[in-house]
């Protein structure tokens, strides 16, 4: 039977990038949705039960519990890595109080089941050949990850004490079109550009041999939902599948599927988060085959170059290293 048994999916960041794509998905297989964030709605989301909200406001939030039939939630609202270290007292307001104020109103109001948008920088910067799981300890190097942390360690204690069914999915760094970041722009132009018409130019930040933990953002709501629907989860944590890419295939891969597009790349590692993941647990009790990321890539180029535009080339099937 589904987790999710009455109410709507309250998704928290529901306008983010990850939080559009779960909504989609929702949607797609009969879900009522309603969609928290603190940014305004667009206009082309009449089919969509929008609230704006900062989770950090508890009688606000409460009054939406109060209002509204609340099944199951997907929680992924917070002030992201960047922002965080920017403004570190909006951060913890949002990442730590916020969450704190979701977890007591799904108490208070019987929520079954939290699913919780964790993250890779839990773990810290390892070695780049040690392969990391769930059992290892978490060692976050920022305050995003240590708030991630933080809101495990909650979940936990709400679960133990009251019941509430918290799990969390720890998401490396997630790639696709539409994310408009400002900072990462590149984990969406790698998937948008390969349309392009005239020279362009994508920066990666980081060294070629670098390995970067990718996962698409179609993906992620997968497992999200995966998470939300199954009727008891074995484990409390997971790790997120994602491919491990070498950032010089990345390269080559993403100019070989148009030869407008060419990756400039910097002297960044990547620090802060594995370079090798085990993500076993999840792929056994989900039975779940995650798209490769250059596979997607190719998807990519050939929805927006059809067959015989002379703007791309055929696109080369680089290689993906992966652990898992």
């Amino acid at each position: 039977m589904d987790a999710v048994q009455n109410g709507s999916v309250l998704i928290t960041g529901g306008r983010g990038f990850v939080g559009r794509a779960v909504e989609n998905l929702l949607q797609r297989i009969g879900y009522r949705v309603l969609s928290l964030d603190a940014a305004p709605a667009t206009n082309d989301r009449q089919s969509v039960r929008d609230v704006m909200c900062d989770i950090s406001n508890a009688g606000e939030l409460g009054r939406i519990f109060e209002s509204e039939t609340i099944g199951g939630i997907v929680h992924l609202a917070a002030v992201l890595p960047t922002a965080a270290q920017r403004e570190p007292l909006r951060a913890t307001q949002v990442n730590v109080e916020g969450s704190a104020h979701l977890l007591e109103l799904a108490r208070r109001f019987g929520v079954r089941r939290i699913v919780f948008g964790s993250s890779l920088s839990i773990y810290g910067t390892c070695r780049a050949d040690r392969i990391v799981s769930e059992a290892d300890p978490a060692a976050p190097e920022d305050l995003y990850g240590t708030a991630k942390s933080y809101v495990e360690r909650l979940g936990n204690a709400y679960r133990d004490r009251h019941g509430l069914e918290f799990v969390s999915l720890r998401i490396g760094r997630v790639v696709g079109p539409g994310a408009h970041s400002s900072t990462s722009a590149w984990r969406s132009q790698i998937f948008e550009f390969p349309g392009a018409s005239h020279p362009v130019e994508i920066s990666l930040p980081y060294v070629g041999d670098e390995k970067l933990l990718l996962v698409h953002v179609d993906d992620v709501a997968r497992m999200l939902v995966a998470l939300l629907q199954t009727p008891r989860p074995k484990y409390t944590v997971y790790n997120a599948p994602c491919d491990a890419v070498v950032v010089a295939d990345l390269k080559r891969e993403v100019e070989a599927l148009n030869a407008n597009v060419g990756v400039r790349l910097g002297e960044q590692l990547a620090t802060g988060n594995p370079r090798l993941l085990d993500f076993g647990r999840f792929e056994k009790e989900f039975d779940f085959k995650m798209v490769p990321i250059f596979e997607q890539l190719n998807r990519a180029a050939r929805e927006r170059h059809p067959l015989g535009d002379a703007g791309a080339s055929g696109g080369s099937r680089g290689p993906s290293l992966r652990s898992g």
